[in-house]
């Protein structure tokens, strides 16, 4: 076997002479200067926005976007009575564009039906559907427009979160 070690100079002995050396190394005073700690405050960087991963998340995020400056959205607790009830058919394609709004059902008030779309049209672009995209490179889906007496609404996804 090769004795890497000297006779004068056993594995332990060999230790502590390192260990004094790397202390005395640490307890010497470092010979370039070292700048001074400038404290500042520093915002945290912003989380990372994740991409919507099922159709009721991403349906809700599309809603926030249609609600987020729309003047007829009221978020109050819905009314017992709503004057009318709008769902509209939505695609949004795999640019975040929106393709295609459509009413699917309504009760008439036609006013409201297109106060609903003209809300979704204003709200483009959105998100890109990234995972969620189906055959033919876009995510279709439908979403409710509650409306009360006055003609303002609240989005279904967004109602009770």
């Amino acid at each position: 076997m090769l004795d890497i070690f000297p006779m004068t100079m056993r594995p332990r002995s060999f230790v502590l002479a390192l260990v004094s050396l790397l202390a005395s190394a640490c307890a010497q005073k470092p010979s370039m200067p070292v700048e001074p700690r400038v404290s500042a405050t520093v915002a945290p960087p912003a989380a990372p926005v994740l991409p919507a991963f099922t159709l009721e998340s991403y349906k809700r995020e599309v809603a926030g976007r249609i609600a987020a400056n729309n003047p007829h959205l009221f978020t109050e607790p819905l009314p017992e009575m709503l004057k009318s009830i709008v769902v509209l058919d939505i695609t949004i394609g795999r640019d975040g564009r929106l393709e295609r709004v459509a009413v699917r059902r309504s009760n008439g008030f036609k006013q409201l039906e297109a106060r609903a779309m003209e809300s979704v049209r204003a709200a483009a672009p959105y998100a890109a559907p990234g995972l969620l995209i189906r055959h033919g490179g876009s995510v279709n889906f439908l979403e409710t427009f509650l409306f009360r007496a006055d003609g303002r609404f609240q989005i279904r996804s967004l109602v009770g979160t």
